[in-house]
């Protein structure tokens, strides 16, 4: 019944999956108080390493995307050795792991860093810190051009910092209501520069993200993340829509390892793209591209079939079960995932 999901898969001619299921990225927030990761963390990600390929937990560029407590960073030398612990624990399993690269834009906060928070706009979201209630969100500032390219620049070092420790690729953070998603959407991005006001403006920053880490490891090495329904800190415009189907084209002559929905849900539906965000974003986007949000082995392999998508990323029961494959492939129960899970590693 399962037998697709243990199908090899190549993504390009440097790197072949030896299964489809992704594990996808978790933020635990358990990354040590100069952000750098720990043996815990290593021990973690080694006993998952069964996945075809391990998506990190959002992992920070620089001091000011932070928005979470003790998540961690590839910005310094600490950071960059602390991961090359994890990469060789999840190689030496077998597995492989790309890096998720992430700054969280308008909901990080000053707690974390001392400094403003940057946006596309100086528009602000409600609600608090995760973890840190006690902890509003405050108004972001407004990114200048040059600081808008220093952001650019910053991805790419990130990304050459991965490949530094260790990590077979990177997939870029563009989803989820962080800072390349803030461009991507009317709510967030009301810049009347060369980064706002049209699809072809609201897109260019993820592109010369994409672009820029492109450069600095090569197009087989990076995968992106998007979320072309607005449900996560973020107000649903139909506009957004056309910036999507810009942003989708564009990306086919990049060549990425693969394109990552992001929904939480993909049984999630959305008027302006359709229906849901993987059906809208298979029939725009001709590469491989991976579904999430809430998937069973049956439901996957119905999917994967069906064509809706190439490879599936499973997110809490990989919490759940560390041995979710194995446990998949020979057919054993799985244990239910609960929030007290999040305690510990």
């Amino acid at each position: 019944m399962t037998a697709t999901l243990f199908q090899a898969v190549a993504l390009n001619d440097s790197i072949t999956l030896e299964n489809r299921i992704l594990m996808a990225p978790l933020t635990r927030c358990m990354a040590d108080d100069n952000l750098v990761p720990t043996d815990a963390m290593a021990a973690y990600y080694a006993k998952r390493a069964g996945a075809g390929l391990i998506i990190s937990e959002a992992t920070i560029i620089r001091p000011d995307g932070q928005g979470y407590p003790n998540t961690p960073g590839l910005f310094t030398s600490a950071q960059i050795q602390g991961w090359r612990k994890v990469t060789d624990a999840v190689h030496a399993e077998g597995g492989k792991i790309f890096a998720q690269l992430w700054h969280v834009g308008r909901v990080a906060h000053p707690h974390f860093f001392g400094g403003e928070v940057l946006a596309p706009s100086a528009i602000g979201v409600e609600g608090t810190v995760p973890r840190m209630r006690d902890l509003h969100y405050v108004t972001p500032k407004a990114a200048s051009l040059d600081e808008v390219q220093q952001l650019v620049k910053d991805y790419a070092k990130a990304a050459e910092n991965a490949i530094e420790a260790g990590f077979d690729g990177v997939e870029i953070h563009g989803a989820n209501g962080y800072l390349i998603d803030q461009f991507l959407h009317y709510a967030a991005n009301q810049r009347e520069d060369s980064y706002g006001g049209s699809p072809e403006n609201m897109a260019r920053f993820a592109l010369e993200v994409t672009d820029a880490i492109i450069d600095a490891i090569g197009h087989e090495r990076v995968a992106l993340r998007l979320s072309p329904g607005a449900y996560f800190n973020m107000e649903q415009d139909a506009r957004d829509r056309a910036v999507f189907d810009y942003l989708l084209q564009a990306l086919q002559s990049r060549q990425l390892a693969y394109l990552h929905v992001g929904i939480f849900d993909d049984e999630m539906r959305f008027d302006y793209l359709g229906g849901r965000v993987s059906d809208y974003m298979r029939a725009h986007y001709q590469g491989t591209l991976v579904g999430v949000g809430g998937f069973t082995p049956d439901s996957a392999v119905q999917a994967i079939d069906s064509g809706r998508f190439d490879l599936v990323a499973i997110g809490r029961p990989f919490i759940a079960n560390a041995d979710y494959v194995s446990k998949v492939r020979n057919a054993e129960p799985l244990v239910s995932y609960d929030d007290s899970m999040l305690a510990t590693l």
